[in-house]
This record gives C-alpha cells, structure tokens and sequence, in this order.
C-alpha cells in the first residue's frame, strides 16, 4: 500500500511538471535516458561521425556517467529525484525533444503524452532474452492491478523497438503489448563493435596492459544475472576457492556483476592472483567479451554478444527450477542455448579441461540472434531518425 502510493504521488508531480514543459515548442533535440549507456554511446557516436546538427541530452544514472564525461557538445545530467534541478531540468527535457531514447523500463513514462512528432524508441540493453520479462514475467501475477496497469501505460510509450532478430521482435511484441510496425529491425547498435577488427585488437591490448597478468593466462568470464533475492548483497555459488585451486596458474577468473547489485563480496582481495572484479562501469562490457576465453552465465543475455566471437559458453543455472517459478523463462530453455547445463563447480572445471563445447551451436545461435546486427547497426539507426541526412561519400554501409 505504501509504495502504491508513493509511485501515484511521485507520477502524479511528474505528470504536471511534465505538462507545463509541454506547453513549450519542440525543439530539434534528441535525448537519451540511460540506465546501461552502451547502446546509446553508439548510437551518439554515430550522430557525431556524420555530423548530424541537433543538440544532445543524456539522463544517466550515476553509474554510467564515466561514459559519457568526456563529450563537451552534450547536456549531461545525472538522473535522479533526489535533487530537484536535475529533475526539473531532465522533465524539461524530455518535454522538448525531438526523439527519446530509452535502454530500460522507466516509470516516469506512464506519467507524460508527447506531442504527436516526438518519437520514443526503445533501445533496451539486452540483444535476446533467456527469462521473461515485460507482461511475460511470471512476478507479474502477483502484482496488483493498478501496477499492470501502469506497466501498460509505460509501454504504450515505445513508439518503435529496436532489435537484432527476428526471434527477439517477437518476445517484445508479447512483453511490451505492441504491434509488428513498431519493431525496428535495424539491428543492436553496440554489437558494431564486434564487427570492427581495429577496436576489437585495441580492446585486448588496453585490458593486457590494465592487468599485465593475462599475457601468459587465459580468461574465464563470471557474469551472472541478478536475484531479486541477492540486490544487496550478492552471495556466489560458484566455489571461487576450487577454481582458484584448480586453474589460478594458468588462468584468471573476471567477475562482471549485474548493474542492479548494489554490494558485493571483496572476492578479488580472498584471491588476488586468480578473480579481478570487473563489475565496475570502467570496464566496458564488449571488452570484457573480447578477452575472455569462456563465458560462465545462467540466464543474462550476454550471451547472445559473445556468440558473435564463437568461443565457448557455460550456463551455470544452479537455482533453474526456482529460477522458473519466481521469474521465468523462455520455452524449452535448456534446448535453444549452445552451450552446456551445469549445477556444480566441478562441472564447470571439467567442461573447461575437456573442452566439451559444441561450436557449431554457438555459430547457429549466433545467426539466429544476431540476424539484423551485422556491423551497421547504429548506422541504420541514425540513418532512421535522420533520413534527410544524405551519407558522406565515403561511408560504405550496406
């Protein structure tokens, strides 16, 4: 009952505010509200790369705020509602601009009605989905009906959806209630990355002189998703110990946390010379991908990213019965990932030493989830919102 009502006052304020700043005239501005901040740095980058002439807002969480520090042509304002001038100014915003782009589930949404030439494009942060989410979250049925509610309202504000497959339009289309014409098939921008052998080498090289230690070793990538139950405090079922044990000669194990977990266990001072902790926003996430050597996961979408460099991946879904009861996930889950199964840490070490993976798997996942993102992907985007702004004769997009 408390948080209902503080959400209906907190929408009730934004609505107002909201609707006075409407009153004033667009403005040829886009601006980005991020909660992860990789899609949307590639989508602006490329706006700057062909010099398209609007002003730039960035709403960031405080988490992100590194990415996006060092553009002096944009508005940076990190996004909160403790303090009243960045709120008033971000609603001010948000009010004024041409498009807004989205990487999340945002509340305040359910609160605003723009004005029929503003677009809302949802970039989301994920390329494919393993548990549901959206209106497909089993949680759902649990929540009362004026939050469905506002869950409709907030997703009837993504004018259009960007993705990479055919597979994820889909999902979307189920999660978020939309129609096909609002898919866009442009592809995930930040997958471009992958595809750009110049930043890929210089990713490896700036992580090797970072941590001078992985020259002679290989890297093993930890990325779990969240629990509802472990935000403030992330409790790992992976025995760190028995891999050190095992592998802390010729390998390091990375531990990439998810954005929502708040605290975090100090493994990498238990173990100094096996996990370095790369949860921190100054690891950006693509290089983790591109320099690691095996991808240990449960149900987070990285691996749909790291598909793309064909190497292998480890589902540990310890807690999968529990896990499909209080969240959810998609249909014959254990048939559609391309990589193994596991519950236990001596699993995962003997699928490390044997190297039992199926690579052709990896390669048809790869395709299936990555089908429009091909390389050009922020390219396509930009060329969307701004189609009268001709190519520069030595772009060679496709």
């Amino acid at each position: 009952m408390a948080r209902e009502l503080g959400v209906f006052l907190f929408l009730f304020f934004f609505k107002w505010v909201f609707f006075l700043f409407n009153l004033f005239p667009l403005k040829e501005k886009t601006t980005f509200v991020v909660s992860f901040g990789d899609n949307s740095k590639y989508v602006f980058d490329e706006m700057r790369r062909r010099s398209i002439q609007v002003r730039v807002v960035v709403l960031c969480n405080k988490k992100n705020i590194s990415l996006f520090k060092d553009y002096l042509d944009i508005v940076l304002i990190p996004y909160g509602r403790y303090n009243i001038w960045h709120w008033f100014s971000s609603i001010y915003h948000l009010a004024t601009s041409r498009y807004i782009m989205i990487d999340n589930y945002y509340g305040f949404l359910a609160a605003v009605d723009f004005k029929k030439e503003v677009e809302c494009i949802q970039l989301w942060h994920a390329s494919g989905a393993l548990k549901k989410f959206g209106l497909e979250d089993e949680s759902i049925k649990s929540r009362s009906p004026k939050a469905i509610k506002r869950f409709l309202q907030v997703y009837s504000k993504f004018h259009k959806v960007v993705v990479g497959s055919d597979v994820m339009a889909a999902i979307f289309i189920k999660s978020f209630n939309l129609k096909k014409d609002q898919i866009l098939t442009t592809g995930v921008p930040r997958t471009d990355f992958f595809f750009n052998e110049e930043a890929v080498e210089k990713a490896r090289k700036t992580l090797t002189l970072r941590h001078p230690g992985l020259k002679n070793k290989k890297v093993i990538l930890y990325a779990p998703t969240y629990r509802d139950d472990q935000l403030d405090h992330f409790i790992p079922q992976l025995d760190i110990g028995k891999m050190a044990e095992k592998f802390a000669e010729d390998y390091v194990l990375f531990l990439r946390l998810h954005p929502s977990i708040l605290n975090t266990m100090v493994l990498s001072n238990q173990y100094p010379d096996f996990v370095v902790d790369v949860s921190s926003s100054q690891y950006d996430i693509n290089e983790l991908l591109v320099i690691g050597d095996y991808l240990i996961t449960d149900y987070s979408s990285i691996s749909f990213e790291y598909s793309l460099l064909q190497k292998p991946i480890i589902f540990f879904t310890y807690d999968l019965e529990k896990y499909k009861q209080t969240r959810g996930v998609l249909e014959r889950f254990d048939h559609n990932i391309p990589g193994p199964i596991v519950r236990d840490t001596d699993s995962i070490i003997d699928l490390i030493e044997t190297n039992s993976f199926d690579f052709e798997a990896i390669h048809s996942y790869a395709e299936t989830w990555n089908k429009y993102s091909k390389g050009h992907s922020s390219y396509n985007l930009v060329k969307y919102m701004f189609p009268e702004h001709r190519a520069n004769s030595s772009e060679t997009h496709a």
